[in-house]
């Protein structure tokens, strides 16, 4: 194995050179973010009442709700291209990791920036950092390298 941080803007982005398990959890990870996509763009509220805890009873409710399907429609339109780049050019996959775990930080700054008031935490609250850490690891094991195997004379 071989550190490269090169990999991450690699010349030849057709091919991986990783671990296979890299692309696999990432894989899975961005099956997850088209999952929250959808019910934030086909749920009846968004997402906003049912999951994130945002009282939608309130004036301008109907604006929060618009705004959760919009977030979704935008998020949507990211993961597929995103998928489209790590099925396409697999050697972008230490690339696409780091856009990932820009999310979670970006999040979590603009909930300091304006913190929502929700009647629980909602999960994306709780898992913005954990997020983060497993994409951060995700994105240094991506660096990693493998060694090609020699020939057996």
């Amino acid at each position: 194995m071989k550190f490269n941080l090169r990999s991450a803007l690699p010349q030849s982005p057709a091919k991986f050179a990783g671990l296979k398990i890299i692309r696999f959890v990432t894989a899975l990870y961005m099956l997850v973010m088209v999952v929250r996509s959808c019910i934030h763009l086909f749920a009846p509220d968004g997402g906003a009442l049912s999951i994130a805890g945002v009282d939608i009873a309130v004036a301008g409710g109907d604006n929060i709700v618009a705004m959760f399907h919009q977030w979704g429609a935008s998020q949507l339109i990211l993961v597929a291209v995103l998928l489209v780049l790590f099925f396409r050019y697999p050697g972008l996959t230490p690339l696409i990791l780091l856009s990932l775990a820009s999310d979670p930080v970006m999040r979590a700054v603009s909930g300091q920036i304006l913190p929502l008031t929700t009647v629980g935490t909602p999960p994306g609250a709780a898992l913005n950092w954990p997020s983060f850490g497993l994409l951060i690891v995700l994105f240094i094991l991506s660096l990693l390298e493998r060694s090609p195997k020699k020939a057996i004379v």
